[in-house]
This record gives structure tokens, C-alpha cells and sequence, in this order.
């Protein structure tokens, strides 16, 4: 059987997630952001900004002390374990070999995880020597997966344990490290331009990535020693996570990746675009439809580092999950279960500038942080059609009312489950919430400020990430989730409906029988205006 991947799944990601496919009309002309996130490319850095770490949390509720190390020599598991959830999907299959005809953004080793086959299988399949190069309309021959090979379905973590969402309130990441006193507490490296603390960077990248803080201090020390070992292996001073390379030296960098990559797994498990884990020496392992999205973000991790029989022991009882107990207790003590309520719905919310200006609708439903989370993004271009960084005197205002609670480095987050400055409770991993990145330091709203809808934030700028051109990019997130701009919850603004079409970037808003296309140019079908 021949056809194609595009048309035989449901949902909206692309199957080769491996490589990001972003159209080559993106890259010639610049109005939206490749990632917002310093971790990128290390040619792009995002722009120096001093108001980095600053949030309202401070102004709110004490946090709690801190856990204690335990030892990792002396595990202490629970008494029980969680019972696997019904399963997600039925288990791909198939009995005869397959074909597929690449399409323009694949990869072979996506292609492999597709289908559930080794990479080295489908390379010898196809007598391909070089795994980098395939072409669109190439055909490829897939062979039969080998059966029975399904992966563990232990689950290591909740969901709400993996994104930074109302677990991580009242845990104080800075202090455990600290008080940890490994190697972590003592380091500094440069990151846009200034020096931070690690502990400072754990938790901008717990922040920018919308990923529990304590997962990460949990790999880092996994992976390295550094959270408790004062003076831990010097191959890992560089490469603390162990991803060796050069462009991704550094704590920044190493931590940004994981993140990334925990998302990864996470979001392509909620959608069910990914049905295997790729492993390092080419074979694939079926992911165990009874796993749940947390525990998927796990796995994928691990399986960016293992062969199969490391990947067992990584993904066990008695492998992350033993490290992670002994720092932090029990995971699933801490669960809220659903961390989306089945009723959810969106806040009213209006277009982000103010009435009268034509804005460029330049950015479909794409990553909200980096490539590795939900669709979460839209973005928009403020008035006149210049292309590049130019410095821009737009107002980017709220789209709904609520509390400023971070702001620096060209992003700004607001706060939308209060209904007043003096009811809020200043957290950002809890309920609504919207990022507004990009957004220039220059008359930047300041954290504490309790903004109505339609009050002014700041102007679209390139601050902030990697970003080839003036804009916004918005994004929205509940307990910490980002929440897809389209699917069962899609982003409306103003009444317009945010629609995706299936390809990152891509897509549309709906309002009244009348369509807006993103463009990533000037042009004046995809204006704007309020």
C-alpha cells in the first residue's frame, strides 16, 4: 500500500516532528519567530534584558520549605504504584511491508518513528548510505516492525508534575539547590549578554518552558550529579545533560534542550502523533498506549540518550523515577487530576492592539515555546509592512483583564484567573494565563500592574528569543499547559477563530463566513483591525 503520511492521520501535528518543517516563504521574508527562546541558535541570541527574573510571586503567598535531599543510595519506594491509564490508541501495526512518498519537511529517522521501525532497518530496506538525504516524491519501501516490541508502561510521573503548573506553587527551586549545595548552587555562566546563577537559569527555563522545575533539577542531577555533588565528573562541566554538542554548551543551553525535548513527548502524546520512541543505535520500542502524556515526556527524553536496554532500566521503577522519589517523595501525592478540567472553556478575550490599527495576521497555530510545545502561538505584525527588526510605536494591549506577574527579556506574562488586583494570587502556574513575547523593554508594562483589557502592554519589537522581524507572538497556557491556538479550544479573539490547517505557521481566522490567512509578509488580505 502506497500514501502518504499528511493524509492519514486525524490530528493536526506533522508525523516527522524530528525536523520542524517551516515553509520557505518563513525564512524569506521574517515576520515570525523561529522559537522564543534563548536556547535556540547560538549565532541569535535574544536581546540583554536586566528585568529577567522578576515576578510577583515574591508579593504573594510564602512558599513552602524546601524538600530535603535523600540520599541516593537508599531508594524509598511506595508502597504502591499508579494504575495505568485505559489505553490512549490502538498500537500501530501492520502485517505486510508499506510504502510512503516523502514529503517537503521529512526526515527518515520521523519516517521511522511513524511507522514504528528501526531507522537502520528502513535505511537497509531502501540501500540508503546516507540517513541525512531523502527528497520529496522519493518513495520508501517500510518494512514489517518487529512484533511484540511495546515499551514499559510504569509511569513515572503525573502530568501535572511535568509542566509548571499548581505543583510547582510554594516550591522554591533556588533554595533547594542551594541548600543542596552540589555544584549548581556555585555556578555562573553568561547568558544574553549578563552573568546568572544556576539555580537563576533552572528557573528561567522552568518559566520560559512552562516545565516543572523540580523534573528538571531531577534530570540535571540524574544526568550529571550536579544538584548534590560539589564536585561532580569534569566531562559533564560543559555538557551537564550530556548532549554533546557544541552549540549547546553551557547550563542555558543544556537545560533549554531538555525541556524541550520532556515537551516534546508530552504534546505529542496528547494529540497521539507519536505511536514509538526512536532510540540511539536506530531501533524503535512502541510506545505502551497505557502511559500517560507526563510519563511520555520522560521516555522521549531518555530515548534521545539510550539503546534499548539502558532505555528499560532509564524509564523503570528503579531508574529516573528511584532519583526522582528520593529528592522529591512520592510524584503522584502531588497529582491534580485532570490538570485541564473537561469543561474548560476561554476567557473573553479581544485582539491584542488597539482600535483603528491594521495589523498583519503573519503566524498560524505554532509552537508556543520553542518547537518542542503545543501549538499554542499566533502572531501578528504591527502596522506599516516594514520587513526586519525595526523599532515599532504600536501598542500591543491586553486582551483580557488581568495581573502582570513577569516581565523581562522580551516577554511579559499576565494573569487572568482573578477578577481584581486585590484577589489575585500572582501565580503564573495556575489557571489562565497569556504570554505576549516579543515585547519591547521601552514602555514595557511592569510586574504588579493590574491591566483592564485593552490597556497597553508594551511594542512588538524583536526582544527576546530568536525572531527575524518585528511582532507578537502570543500564546495562552492553563495550569501551565499550552493550550493548542486551535483544535477543541481554539484561540478566539475578538470572535475571530484561530483554525489551523495542519502544517506549523500555517492557518486562519474565522470570523462571520470571512477568512483571514496568516501571511508571513505585508499584504492586504491578511489585515487586521479592530
Amino acid at each position: 500500500m502506497q500514501y502518504s503520511m499528511a493524509h492519514s492521520k486525524a490530528h493536526r501535528h506533522p508525523p516527522t516532528f524530528w525536523v520542524v518543517f517551516l515553509p520557505l516563504f518563513l525564512v524569506a521574508v521574517g515576520t515570525a519567530c523561529l522559537r522564543p527562546g534563548a536556547g535556540g541558535t547560538p549565532d541569535a541570541p535574544a536581546a540583554s534584558d536586566p528585568g529577567l527574573v522578576q515576578t510577583a510571586l515574591a508579593h504573594s503567598a510564602a512558599p513552602t520549605q524546601a524538600e530535603s535531599l535523600v540520599p541516593i543510595s537508599t531508594p524509598v519506594l511506595p508502597q504502591f504504584t499508579p494504575t495505568a491509564d485505559a489505553p490512549h490508541f490502538e498500537p500501530a501495526q501492520h502485517s505486510v511491508e508499506e510504502q510512503y512518498t516523502v514529503q517537503p519537511g521529512d526526515s527518515l529517522a520521523g519516517i521511522a518513528q511513524y511507522f514504528g521501525v528501526s531507522l537502520q532497518g528502513l535505511a537497509i530496506a531502501n540501500q540508503l548510505s546516507d540517513l541525512n538525504v531523502i527528497s520529496p516524491g522519493q518513495v520508501i519501501r517500510v518494512p514489517q516492525p518487529q512484533a511484540g516490541d511495546i515499551g514499559a508502561a510504569f509511569k513515572i510521573l503525573p502530568d501535572s508534575e511535568l509542566v509548571n503548573g499548581p505543583g510547582s506553587v510554594g516550591f522554591d527551586a533556588l533554595a533547594y539547590a542551594r541548600a543542596a549545595g552540589g555544584f549548581l548552587a556555585g555556578y555562573h555562566e553568561e547568558v544574553d549578554g549578563s552573568q546568572a546563577a544556576g539555580p537563576d537559569i533552572l528557573l528561567r527555563v522552568a518559566q520560559e518552558y512552562s516545565v516543572s522545575p523540580r523534573l528538571l533539577l531531577a534530570v540535571l542531577e540524574y544526568r550529571s550529579g550536579w544538584v548534590s555533588r560539589s564536585n561532580p565528573d569534569p566531562a559533564t562541566k560543559d555538557y551537564p545533560i550530556a548532549n554533546i554538542e557544541s552549540w549547546r554548551k553551557g547550563l542555558y543551553r543544556q537545560l533549554a534542550w531538555a525541556a524541550n525535548q520532556l515537551n516534546l513527548g508530552y504534546y505529542r502524546w496528547r494529540v497521539n502523533a507519536v505511536k514509538s520512541w526512536l532510540l540511539v543505535d536506530g531501533s524503535a520500542v512502541g510506545v505502551n498506549p497505557a502511559i500517560n502524556a507526563g510519563t511520555a515526556g520522560v521516555q522521549h527524553l531518555f530515548s534521545m540518550f539510550d539503546n534499548r536496554d539502558r532505555w528499560d532500566a532509564d524509564v523503570s521503577d528503579k531508574g529516573f523515577y528511584a532519583k526522582y522519589m528520593n529528592m522529591f517523595g512520592f510524584p503522584f501525592s502531588r497529582a491534580v487530576d485532570p490538570i485541564l478540567p473537561a469543561e474548560l472553556k476561554q476567557p473573553d478575550m479581544q485582539l491584542p492592539f488597539e482600535p483603528g490599527a491594521i495589523w498583519s495576521f503573519t503566524g498560524g497555530p505554532h509552537g508556543g515555546w520553542s518547537d518542542g510545545s503545543a501549538w499554542a502561538a499566533l502572531d501578528f505584525a504591527p502596522p506599516g509592512g516594514e520587513r526586519g527588526c525595526t523599532e515599532s510605536d504600536a501598542w500591543v494591549v491586553a486582551v483580557a483583564s488581568g495581573l502582570i506577574v513577569r516581565a523581562g527579556n522580551g516577554a511579559v506574562v499576565q494573569d487572568l484567573d482573578v477578577s481584581g488586583p486585590r484577589s489575585a494570587d500572582g501565580y503564573e502556574q495556575t489557571g489562565w494565563t497569556v504570554l505576549y513575547m516579543h515585547t519591547e523593554s521601552r514602555d514595557r508594562v511592569q510586574v504588579g500592574a493590574y491591566l483592564q483589557a485593552g490597556e497597553r502592554i508594551g511594542h512588538p519589537s524583536c526582544e527576546g528569543g530568536v525572531s527575524q522581524a518585528t511582532h507578537l507572538h502570543l500564546a495562552r497556557r492553563y495550569n501551565g499547559e499550552w493550550i493548542p491556538a486551535d483544535q477543541g479550544l481554539p484561540f478566539i479573539l475578538d470572535g475571530w477563530v484561530s483554525r489551523g490547517t495542519g502544517q506549523e505557521y500555517n492557518g486562519f481566522l474565522v470570523k462571520d463566513g470571512t477568512e483571514i490567512e496568516a501571511w508571513n509578509a505585508f499584504r492586504e488580505e491578511s489585515t487586521i483591525s479592530r
